[in-house]
């Protein structure tokens, strides 16, 4: 076994809630405020100039504006910062074409503004793990005085110990809709065990099959992506029933939607490593998707068709691939990203680049070899080539007709784990 220090994130209830909770509230209301108030500067500065702000700009327009004080500095540069994010993820959608992506909205329900959450930096607290407490700094027009703070006494999981913690990089206070929680990110250290073998694999993430996985030793697994489109269609359908898309309904319905996806990356990210295990494999090299939004010829933003479009953008590639990282770390495997170019032209048994040999998204043959594959698993053993060469490429000789008809393994909402498509029952 070998140490690594790795960061993680424990939930924290909160032991003390209703001694605290009206102080929490106020910090959670104020955060809402001063979203909105951004929200407003960017909906001037954007009509003005056709310019969205960005982080630095909002925090230098903002930090003499009377709601800044409401939260801790850091607290108040950390919600700008989300607002900046927001509208950058909004105007990316929209530059590709996704006429349904809408710009982040005002956090106001009438004349109520919602808990928002809080995020505390270095400066912003500071915890006790001896005690169980975390003490949370106020803004200046929450203060009594000027040592006034809030004191949480927190609860964490049994099969946690935050005396072992390394250090504590943040903390957010997160309202569930009953009550306030902690969520501490710390960094602790592991025991990372040895690696589970010397063999490598290959994950191509796609918008038709969302994750296609290629083995050293020759077996390709795809893992289609029907039960998250049916979940889209559902809640698009639920939310545009309804009177306001800013409304408590819609807001639940999104959380639900956004739950269902994380659980769904969580489970696939685990049974992925699970396979992996299984099969020895030491290293994964999965495609960096920085750049998937730009034509590889033009640099422009490449053209998917409007449901590619709609698709590509709903979906947290970065997220996945950090649980797929940090879950494959804990079993000693590395996880590699990889640049994805020209990965979907070549064919990965002679190595020709030819982009007509994609014929559909779902085929490739290769007008040099024969090589008659689908088009996802090719891509993902030329992944795979670039952290170790293929045998069929160096001179080698292994069959390829598991890149013709790969395992498919689907979602079974049933059990919640991933099952192969004969043995899914739903």
């Amino acid at each position: 076994m070998a140490k690594e220090t790795v960061n993680r994130t424990y939930v924290a209830s909160i032991r003390n809630q209703r001694q605290v909770r009206d102080d929490l509230d106020a910090l959670g209301f104020s955060a809402s405020k001063l979203w909105n108030v951004g929200r407003w500067v960017c909906d001037r500065v954007w009509s003005e100039i056709g310019h969205i702000p960005r982080h630095n700009e909002l925090t230098t327009y903002l930090k003499t504006h009377e709601r800044y004080d409401d939260l801790h500095s850091q607290s108040s540069q950390r919600v700008l910062q989300e607002l900046a994010e927001a509208f950058t993820g909004w105007y990316g959608k929209r530059r590709n074409g996704d006429t349904r992506a809408r710009p982040p909205g005002y956090r106001k329900h009438g004349d109520d503004h919602p808990r928002s959450t809080v995020t505390f930096k270095a400066a912003g607290f500071k915890v006790d793990t001896k005690n169980g407490r975390v003490r949370l700094s106020k803004g200046e027009n929450h203060k009594s005085c000027w040592t006034d703070f809030i004191l949480c006494e927190i609860q964490t999981q049994p099969d946690v110990d935050l005396s072992t913690v390394e250090s504590v990089q943040q903390v957010r206070a997160v309202w569930t809709g009953e009550a306030w929680t902690l969520h501490l990110v710390c960094r602790v250290a592991i025991d990372v065990p040895e690696s589970p073998g010397k063999k490598t694999a290959g994950i191509d993430l796609g918008i038709v099959n969302f994750a296609a996985i290629a083995f050293e030793d020759g077996h390709g697994e795809l893992y289609p992506l029907n039960c998250l489109k049916q979940d889209d269609y559902y809640f698009s359908k639920r939310i545009a029933r309804c009177d306001d898309s800013d409304s408590e309904r819609a807001r639940r319905l999104n959380q639900t939607k956004s739950a269902r996806r994380t659980h769904y990356f969580h489970t696939l990210s685990n049974h992925l490593v699970e396979r992996c295990v299984e099969d020895g494999v030491g290293t994964i090299a999965i495609g960096d998707l920085g750049g998937i939004r730009d034509d590889d010829e033009t640099g422009d933003a490449k053209d998917w068709g409007r449901h590619g479009n709609l698709d590509l953008h709903s979906w947290a590639f970065d997220r996945f691939t950090w649980m797929l990282e940090y879950k494959a770390e804990a079993e000693g495997i590395t996880v590699t990203r990889v640049s994805e170019r020209d990965t979907s032209k070549s064919c990965s048994c002679c190595g020709r680049v030819r982009k007509a040999n994609r014929v559909e998204r779902g085929l490739y043959t290769c007008d040099e070899c024969g090589l008659v594959a689908n088009a996802d698993v090719n891509g993902a053993e030329n992944i795979r080539r670039k952290v170790s060469p293929s045998l069929a490429t160096d001179g080698g000789d292994r069959s390829n007709g598991w890149l013709a008809q790969p395992s498919a393994y689907l979602f079974d909402t049933e059990s919640g784990r991933f099952a192969p498509r004969d043995q899914a029952t739903s």
